[in-house]
C-alpha cells in the first residue's frame, strides 16, 4: 500500500477536546499534524510502542501484512485488510485522550472497519462516540507477579507437573537462538486441530522481524527440545511492565504438559527482575452471561456457540482451562463492528487468521 499524507491544522490545545477543530491563532500556535498511512519509520514507531504499548497485543501490531494509519506527534492504529473491510488489532498505540481523535480521522474515508481485541474502555468510546456495536469476544488474564504464588487448588496441575519436570531431570534456560524451533514447531503442528498452518493476526507469526524486548526460554530433557516460549514486552513510558507469552511449542512426550513448568520458571525469572505482570493473553470466546448495551446480542450468542461447538476449528476450552490454571484476573476484551449482525467480517476475520 503506497503512502497517503494529509496535513491538517490543529491548536495546541485542540487534541484535548472531543469535538471539532477551533483555532484561535491570537492565543494558540498553530501546528501541522502529519497524518497517513505507513508514514512513520521504525524508529519513531517503536517510540510509541515504549511510550503507549500496554496492550497485550501491542508489540504483535508488528507482525508482517499489518498497516498504521499514523498521525505524528499522536499515535498509531493498525489494521489489517481482508475482503474489503480493515480489522484493526488492539488499541490505538497513544496517550487515552487522543484516541477518540485517531478514530474520528481513521474513519473518514468510510471503509467498513472492525476493531478486534480492544479493552473495555475503547470498546465504550466507539459504542458512545461513533455508534459501534460492541460485543464482548473473551477474556485477558492479568498475573500480579509480585503477589503471584503457587498455592491453591487450582495450581495443583501446576505443581504435579513441576515436580515431574524436577524428576525427569527437565532443565530450563533462558537463550536467543539456535535451538531447533523449526523442527518442533513442525512436530507441534501435527498435534494441532489445524494442522496445516498456524494462526495468525490474533497471535503473531514467530518470523516478526522486530523482536527486540522479546525473551526467550527453553525446556530441554538431556539433548532434546521439550518446548520453548517466546515472551513479548509490553510498555509504559519507556518501561517494560508486562511480558506477554505470544509464541510457544511443545513435544506430546512429555504427558504432563511442559508449558506449566516452564511457564513458572519463566515467571519467577520476571518476579525476581521487579516486572509488575505476566499477561497471558486473550481466551477467545469465553464471555460471561450478562449483555451490555452496546452489545449485539446475536454476536454475543454466536460466540458462546463458540465456545461449547466450535473446538473442532480451535481449542477454545483447552486453553481457557490451561490459563485459568495461573489464576490472574480476568479482564474482558472486545470487538467493535458497525452492524448488528457481520457475518462478512467475522468470515474474513477467521479467514485472515487462517481459522477456516
Amino acid at each position: 500500500m503506497g503512502t497517503s499524507i494529509r496535513l491538517t491544522s490543529l491548536g495546541t490545545q485542540t487534541l484535548d477536546k472531543p469535538f471539532g477543530i477551533h483555532l484561535d491563532e491570537r492565543k494558540t500556535k498553530v501546528q501541522l499534524r502529519e497524518i497517513g498511512i505507513d508514514m512513520f519509520s521504525l524508529e519513531e514507531r517503536i517510540s510509541y510502542l515504549k511510550k503507549y504499548g500496554n496492550h497485550c497485543m501491542s508489540f504483535s501490531q508488528f507482525q508482517p501484512g499489518m498497516h498504521f494509519f499514523d498521525i505524528s506527534g499522536i499515535g498509531y492504529i493498525t489494521y489489517r485488510k481482508q475482503w474489503g473491510s480493515r480489522f484493526v488489532l488492539a488499541d490505538p498505540v497513544c496517550d487515552e485522550k487522543h484516541r477518540e481523535y485517531m478514530v474520528r480521522e481513521f474513519l473518514k474515508d468510510k471503509t467498513n472497519t472492525n476493531f478486534i481485541q480492544i479493552s473495555e474502555s475503547f470498546a465504550d468510546l466507539l459504542y458512545e462516540k461513533f455508534g459501534y456495536y460492541a460485543s464482548q469476544f473473551g477474556i485477558e488474564s492479568i498475573v500480579d507477579l509480585k503477589n503471584w504464588d503457587l498455592k491453591g487448588k487450582k495450581k495443583q496441575v501446576l505443581r504435579t507437573s513441576i515436580n515431574k519436570a524436577q524428576k525427569d531431570g527437565v532443565r530450563f534456560v533462558e537463550m536467543n537462538s539456535g535451538n531447533n524451533d523449526d523442527e518442533l514447531t513442525k512436530e507441534w503442528l501435527r498435534t494441532r486441530t489445524i494442522r496445516s498452518r498456524e494462526v495468525v493476526f490474533l497471535i503473531r507469526t514467530k518470523d516478526q522481524k522486530y523482536q527486540e524486548g522479546t525473551r526467550r526460554f527453553y525446556a530441554f530433557l538431556g539433548e532434546e527440545l521439550l518446548g520453548f516460549i517466546h515472551f513479548d514486552p509490553a510498555y509504559e513510558d519507556g518501561k517494560i511492565v508486562a511480558y506477554v507469552p505470544n509464541i510457544s511449542r511443545f513435544s506430546p512426550k512429555f504427558k504432563q504438559g511442559i508449558f506449566y513448568p516452564l511457564m513458572v520458571h519463566a515467571m519467577e525469572k520476571f518476579k525476581e527482575e521487579g516486572i509488575p505482570y505476566l499477561y497471558l493473553g486473550i481466551s477467545p470466546t469465553v464471555v460471561d452471561a450478562q449483555n451490555k448495551p452496546c452489545e449485539s446480542v446475536i454476536v454475543k450468542m454466536i460466540v458462546r456457540l463458540l465456545y461449547n461447538y466450535g473446538n473442532m476449528f480451535y481449542s477454545f476450552k483447552g486453553l481457557h482451562f490451561t490459563k485459568s490454571r495461573f489464576q490472574g484476573k480476568e479482564v474482558k476484551t472486545f470487538c467493535a463492528h458497525k452492524y448488528r449482525m457481520p457475518a462478512i467480517s467475522f468470515l474474513g476475520l477467521f479467514r485472515m487468521c487462517h481459522l477456516i
